[in-house]
């Protein structure tokens, strides 16, 4: 499997949606959308950053590893 985003259960936890982090984090909802659903092939630590902001979290909470 490798890495997954779990982007979307921190987003539920926080009764957050799409719209509303697009908004906070500055990025738009359709490259939101590719790391919610666990399309993207990287992430740039600047936003890592503001996700975690927004969503008062860790990057753990965010990202975590699954062997194959």
């Amino acid at each position: 499997m490798g890495i997954i985003i779990d982007l979307d259960v921190v987003m539920a936890q926080r009764k957050m949606g799409l719209t509303e982090l697009s908004q906070k984090v500055d990025i738009t909802m359709a490259n939101l959308s590719i790391l919610k659903n666990n399309k993207a092939k990287a992430i740039r630590f600047s936003t890592l950053e503001a996700l975690c902001r927004a969503l008062d979290c860790q990057p753990g909470d965010i990202i975590r590893y699954e062997k194959d």
